[in-house]
């Protein structure tokens, strides 16, 4: 972004916010319940949002039923479907510089990141679905020359989505662009802590011609919004992320109402693992910081557990604590910030609960631990790092969702093996070695839904997405996210 910091400050003053759920094509008068949406970056009120209950999730789901049942979208042909798809991607390009100010005003992500990476995912997976959709094919299988079997797959209904506030626009595009394409209709229930972006999301993808009641956009508290979501009956699918605790009660929504599926992606305790043989130390050290202190830490990938073996282990830390040192902590609409505010004082304090905790159960502290910029009213936190760590302590095992570090060590491949999987998570890994016959072993034995081999974080709409054990299940990205949102019928006829 060629822009400066005063100039991103006075647009970002001047934005004009979405406060209404958006429901059957237009946003929804005001005059309810309102919640407040407060800017880590320096703790003042953005918004007054509405803040929908049952009457609003019913009447988003009400709306997007009659949108499947009787409406165009799912009898739309593919094609048509994907250049609505990709009109809606030409928006949010054309809107991309407001939208990660508003990104970045919600969440604290700097607004140099939300732009050229949470908006550039989020646009990448519209137009990737938007030219999928007339590509796919059903299946004609070779059976009994007297009959003709077709294997036929066609949208579930409709999808409740479920999205957390780390990365608001990529992870509701991921839930929001398959279903679309499989001709399903959706109502997106965003965090209450990021829910500007998605309303204008919304918008916009009314404006891109999306019919009325395809795309709806609630917003509300989880406990209850979400919740009546969670439980409504005429929901057929629920795709959720977020955490593992919550991810557990809309599997109990779904058994006590419709017992419609619900697919998950929730938290992890990724390892990444660095080898003597490690091609390049430094990279490796540089991708650890970068996996960690990227987006405050606040990524349910993050590398938190870096596992070191014990010969090179001062080596790479050092070169993570300079990394990290060598931060620029301040305020996100700073094109020159590489790290802002958490995303909240509530979240800050959580955050600084396990750094005290750490200490207590013998950590050593090798850099930050501390709130910083506390005369700015924002949530901020230096970049952390412990060493010394015990594989059992709370560090090492639960989920801390900030910047801070946790280094092991271990003596060889297999005890580092060991180490990755001594978990309840398994969502993704890193590895860093030169040889290959270790690379395929290691990562085969790995627990976890992606393994990166010499780098960290890569990948592109290709590939699939998700997690094994208490991370979930499903997958998001790639073609196979449409199984998600899809059905299988078997038609049999007789000749």
């Amino acid at each position: 972004m060629d822009t400066t910091h005063d100039e991103l400050t006075h647009r970002a003053a001047a934005l004009d916010q979405p406060t209404h759920h958006h429901i059957d094509g237009g946003d929804e008068p005001g005059g309810g319940p309102t919640f407040p949406v407060v800017s880590p970056r320096d703790g003042r009120v953005l918004a007054e949002v509405a803040n929908g209950g049952q009457a609003e999730v019913d009447a988003a789901v009400a709306a997007a039923r009659r949108a499947f049942d009787s409406g165009p979208w799912p009898r739309l042909s593919p094609a048509d479907r994907g250049r609505a798809l990709l009109r809606l991607a030409d928006l949010l390009e054309e809107h991309r510089t407001d939208l990660a100010l508003t990104v970045s005003l919600e969440m604290g992500k700097p607004v140099t990141v939300a732009h050229t990476i949470e908006l550039r995912a989020a646009i990448a997976t519209f137009r990737w679905y938007g030219q999928l959709t007339d590509k796919l094919t059903d299946e004609i299988p070779h059976t009994d020359p007297a009959a003709l079997a077709l294997v036929t797959r066609e949208p579930v209904g409709v999808v409740g989505a479920v999205v957390p506030w780390n990365f608001p626009l990529t992870l509701a595009a991921w839930k929001i662009a398959p279903a679309l394409a499989a001709g399903c209709t959706v109502v997106l229930k965003p965090s209450e802590t990021t829910p500007l972006s998605a309303l204008t999301l919304g918008r916009l993808a009314t404006e891109a011609g999306l019919p009325p009641g395809v795309l709806n956009v609630v917003t509300g508290e989880g406990p209850a919004t979400g919740r009546a979501l969670g439980l409504h009956t005429d929901v057929d699918v629920l795709a959720f992320t977020g955490s593992t605790a919550v991810g557990r009660h809309f599997l109990r929504y779904a058994a006590d109402s419709n017992l419609k599926r619900v697919w998950l992606e929730l938290g992890g305790k990724s390892p990444n693992i660095v080898l003597p043989d490690a091609p390049d130390l430094d990279r490796a050290a540089t991708a650890a910081a970068w996996g960690i202190f990227f987006n405050q830490g606040q990524m349910c990938t993050a590398p938190s557990r870096l596992l070191v073996h014990s010969s090179i282990a001062e080596r790479v830390t050092e070169a993570v604590v300079e990394h990290a040192r060598a931060l620029c902590v301040g305020d996100p609409l700073d094109p020159a910030t590489t790290m802002g505010p958490l995303a909240g004082t509530a979240h800050l304090e959580r955050v600084l609960e396990h750094v005290g905790t750490a200490r207590g159960q013998g950590a050593r502290l090798r850099t930050g631990g501390s709130r910083t910029l506390q005369g700015t009213g924002g949530a901020f936190l230096e970049p952390t790092v412990f060493d010394r760590v015990d594989p059992s302590s709370r560090l090492a095992r639960e989920e801390v969702f900030g910047p801070v570090l946790a280094v092991l060590t271990f003596d060889d491949p297999d005890e580092a093996v060991a180490l990755a999987n001594d978990s309840d998570y398994g969502l993704a890994a890193g590895l860093w070695t030169a040889d290959l016959s270790t690379a395929h072993r290691m990562a085969r034995a790995l627990r976890a839904g992606t393994v990166w081999v010499n780098c960290y974080e890569e990948g592109d709409l290709t590939v699939p997405f998700g997690g094994m054990k208490q991370s979930g299940n499903g997958r998001d990205k790639s073609a196979h996210a449409l199984e998600k949102y899809t059905e299988l019928k078997t038609t049999w006829i007789q000749l």
